[in-house]
Formats: structure tokens, sequence, C-alpha cells
């Protein structure tokens, strides 16, 4: 937020009660006047038309232009159903080329979406059909992988029912769409970060934070501590490059304050289907008094597990389901992982009926396991998966490939799929992990991979460069695989920072420190210092994208082309 900026701190982070997307109710006009938004359509059957363009919005108080399909911030919800083939006509009528990618969706390559590896992008004034057959059912999602486009409002659900009978029965079934908004032209903040990477950064280590420091551990240890951490030039608040100093989180397109909410009655199971539609925010969600049951990751059915809490990693998608037994208000409660700001909604009997929104929980900062300190490595399980740690030697992290874009290497890395993170870790609540997950079903495909690929997660927020390998994507070649072929991909992250890996058109079957087949998904998290690995079947010939799915990393490099041939 700008000095120049009319509201307070605290109205900024929960926006205004009527933002949104505003074409139909006036234009500018309506923008400054910041009337109650319509809820964003959904779209059935198999043929769509669908119009990119921009729409005046206000979420803030200023008025924006937003990117958005058919006039909507978020883009309409698309319901399709397995077994058929669906047709989307898709017009630009920006400025500039645009694109649509259907996260998640096993797809024909020049479908997939990306200008440049995939297809030509779709011009200004130009139309794009894209058609191919629905292989999956699930809770899935859709944006731009056009510049900054999805930053600016180019996001959407996807819907899929099974051909048959669901096995998760609810009463209610509704999307949770979280995402970010910045009144910000993306650019200049992505510009920022390159010239002051700490730029959104309101949590760095102070005089103030020592003084509490010592409070707990005494002068000696906090100053000991500290002086580490300056050595070796990092950072232990380095936990989002963005944070609510400009960004104002949204639930299904409305504001905190605006407090979107989802009816039910009492008795009822309500299904909700939780999507991470932001540009760089991870989510811790909750919904205080009600246990959630984890029913799919990433669209495909898991086995249940209750919990209190999730963290939700930029593309991922998560089902749960809930049972509230009494006649009053829930907040669904996620906060943005560096405790900056949070969005927020509201499960009811009645409209107008809201519930207590809990304070944001104190910042943990990262520690010397985050560093891959050898000495810290070795303590028990974080969550329900005691036992799925596995501590793995980091040997030379490039042996045929290396690039100056990293800025540490961990003395030693693990599996620690039963870590939920920083900033949930011992916190009081039982929060989902990897560890937990567990696909209903094994993959058709289940061959022990012949070979095995592995990468290091690499970057230096010094400098605001992210890559694999050190070797950003215009230095770097591509992935080849042989059509057919069943690969191991061995992730290491290397940096401070969590990030969401994406692979399209091909699933990622994650494994268990042991090697088991653990659970499938299209988008793989990971903390720092972790290492994990996840077999790939090369079941679909063309060029895939592969990045890290935080916008501005990928921008900066953090991206790779993978050419089934």
């Amino acid at each position: 937020m700008t000095a120049s900026h009319p509201l307070s701190r605290r109205r900024f982070v929960q926006g205004l009660a009527g933002g949104g997307a505003l074409t139909a109710l006036g234009g500018w006009r309506a923008a400054l006047a910041a009337p109650a938004p319509a809820a964003a359509a959904e779209l059935r059957g198999t043929e769509f038309h669908l119009e990119i363009g921009e729409t005046p919005v206000n979420f803030t108080g200023a008025a924006r232009i937003g990117t958005t399909v058919n006039g909507q911030l978020p883009a309409p919800r698309l319901r399709w159903r397995e077994g058929d083939t669906v047709t989307l006509h898709v017009t630009n009528r920006l400025r500039e080329q645009s694109s649509i990618h259907w996260h998640g969706i096993l797809l024909p390559t020049e479908m997939d979406g990306v200008p440049g590896l995939s297809f030509p992008g779709i011009d200004p004034g130009q139309t794009y059909t894209y058609h191919f057959d629905v292989r999956q059912s699930g809770t899935y999602w859709y944006h731009s992988h056009s510049g900054f486009q999805e930053q600016t409002g180019l996001y959407g659900a996807i819907v899929i029912d099974p051909r048959r009978r669901d096995p998760i029965a609810s009463d209610r079934d509704y999307t949770v769409l979280l995402s970010d908004w910045t009144d910000e032209d993306p650019m200049r903040l992505f510009n920022k970060l390159k010239i002051m990477p700490d730029y959104y950064n309101g949590i760095q280590p102070s005089i103030q934070s020592l003084r509490a420091e010592a409070r707990d551990k005494g002068w000696s240890a906090a100053l000991s501590e500290r002086l580490m951490w300056e050595q070796m030039r990092m950072n232990p608040s380095d936990l989002a490059d963005v944070s609510g100093a400009t960004y104002t989180f949204l639930t299904n397109g409305v504001t905190p304050a605006g407090n979107w909410t989802g009816l039910f009655q009492p008795g009822e199971r309500v299904r909700l289907r939780f999507i991470n539609g932001s540009a760089m925010t991870y989510f811790d969600v909750r919904i205080p008094g009600l246990k959630m049951t984890v029913v799919a990751a990433d669209g495909q059915d898991v086995r249940p597990v209750d919990v209190d809490e999730f963290r939700i990693g930029v593309a991922e998608t998560y089902d749960v389901i809930v049972e509230p037994q009494d006649e009053r208000a829930y907040t669904i409660f996620s906060q943005a992982m560096d405790r900056s700001g949070y969005a927020r909604a509201t499960l009811a009997p009645r409209a107008g009926m809201q519930a207590e929104v809990p304070a944001l929980d104190r910042v943990q900062l990262l520690g010397m396991m985050d560093m891959g300190m050898a000495h810290d490595m070795d303590h028990g399980g974080h969550g329900s998966g005691a036992g799925q740690g596995g501590m793995v030697e980091v040997k030379h992290p490039y042996p045929t490939e290396r690039g100056v874009s990293n800025s540490m290497l961990p003395d030693v890395v693990s599996t620690r799929l039963d870590d939920p993170g920083v900033g949930l870790r011992d916190n009081g609540r039982r929060v989902l992990t990897y560890a937990d997950l567990r696909s209903m079903r094994e993959p058709q495909d289940n061959r022990a991979p012949s070979r095995e690929i592995e990468l290091h997660l690499t970057g230096t927020m010094e400098r605001y460069m992210w890559s694999f390998n050190g070797v950003k994507f215009s230095d770097a070649k591509p992935i080849v695989l042989r059509y057919g072929e069943r690969v191991r991909f061995v992730l290491v992250n290397d940096t401070m920072m969590t990030h969401p890996i994406h692979l399209h058109g091909l699933w990622s079957d994650l494994e268990s420190p042991d090697g088991a087949f653990q659970v499938r998904k299209h988008t793989i998290s990971l903390n720092p210092a972790q290492r994990l690995s996840y077999r790939v079947s090369a079941d679909a010939r063309g060029n895939w994208a592969y990045h890290c799915h935080l916008l501005y990393h990928m921008e900066a490099g953090m991206f790779r082309a993978v050419v089934v041939e």
C-alpha cells in the first residue's frame, strides 16, 4: 500500500465488502462506488464460449483493471462430465496475446495452452478452439499461461463429475477458490523483487525481534544465532516473496470483508473443493469448530483422513467433507503462510450469519532444519506420519549440469513427508501432511522406473534468480523422455523457500521414503531442504511445461520443457 492510499492497513487487508468485477454495473463509476459483486457463474455442458477481456474491478477502494473471462473474476466455474468430449472456443479481446491452460487435465499437447511450447498462443482478436476428451473426474482449475495475466484475474475452477456414481456422497457441494489480488501492476511488482527481493517482507529480523528472541533463549543464544544468519547472508523470515503488504486475499473472488457464504442445514455432509489459484501465496486452512475429512488431493480420491488444518500450495486442490451439526456459523479461515493476511469465508444455516474470525497465528521463522543443518535433522516426525522421515545425505548436486543461480547447498536433505512445514509444526492442531495422503487405487502403470532424473531447486533471493540446477529456462536444454518409459524424478530443494512444482500433461506418482507408491498428484510441494521422488509414465507425446507454480519464480527462470518423443 502506498502512503497516499486512503484506506487503513486493516481495511486494505480485509478489502471492501462489495469489491469485485463490475462490468455489468456501470464500469468505472460502479468500480468507484464498489457495489456487491455478482456470483461467478457455473457453465455446464460440452461446448463453451469463453471471452478473455478487461473489466473494471475494485477490491480495496482503488479502481483497477482485471483480466477476466466473460466479465468475471474469478472466471466462470466449468462443470464437465468424465467421458464427454468438450469444445471450448476462447476469444481474446485483450491488446496482447493470451492463453488458457487446463491445470491437471490430461489432454493432447496442442490443447495444453502454453504459448511458444505447446501452441502459438491466442493473438488479440483471435479465437482458439480447445477440443479434447475428458478422461478423469475431480477438482481442477484453469488459468492463463501468458505473462502475468494469472495475477490479474484470469483463473477459474473446473469440477468434473464422475461418469458413474460419485463414491464421495454429499448433500452440498461448494468450490472454495483462494487467490491473491494486488492493486499494483504485476510487472512493476516483479521489477521491485529483482531490485529489492525483500521489498514486501514485513517480518525481517530487527532489534525488537532480537529482544523477543533473547527473552525466549537468552542474549547469548539469540546473538549467536543472529550472527550465524548474518554470516551466511540468509534471512530466516524468507517465507514469502510477496505478502499482505500488497495482497488482498480472496475467497471465490470475495474479500474477507465481503465474506463469501455457503449455506447448509445442520447434519448435512458438505463437500468443499479447495483450489489454490493464487499467484504466490501458500494458505493454511482451517474451520474452527469443525473437523475436516480430506477425501481428494489434486482431483484424485484418497483414503479419508480427519484433520483440523491443511496447507495448500499454489495450484494444489483438496476436497474435504465437513458435517456441521449445530445451527451456527463457521469461519473458513485461510491464512497466508507468512501470516501477513488471510482469506475468509463462512458456512452458515442462513445468509448474513457470521462467526468470529481467528487471530493470525504467530509467525514461525525458518530454523536449522530448513537450512539442512545436519545437527538438527535427526528429530522425530512432526505430524501423524512419524517414521516417514528418511534422511538422505546430499551427493554432488549437479553431475551433468550446473549454473550460477544458487546461493546455498544444504548439508543434508530429508524426505520428511510427515513435516507440515514452517508455521504449522507443533501448533496443537492435527495438520495434514503428505504422509497422510494415500491414493484409493494404484496407477494402472505401476512399473519400477528404468532410470532416474535428479533436479535441484535453486535460487538466490539477493538477485531474485530462480532455476533448476542453477540454470534458468532460457539457458537450459529440454528434459527428453522416451514415449512409454517409466521415470523417477527426484527433486531436491536447495533453497530456503517452499516451492510447488507442476508437471504438465503427465501424472506425478509420489513415492514413500521406501520407494513405494503413495499418492498421485499434479503438483508437488517441497519444503526447504526436502528431497522428494515420484514416478512418471511418459504416456503422452509432445512438449510439456515443468515449472515452479509461484508465478514470479517461474518468470524468473524456474521452468523447463519436458519433451516426450
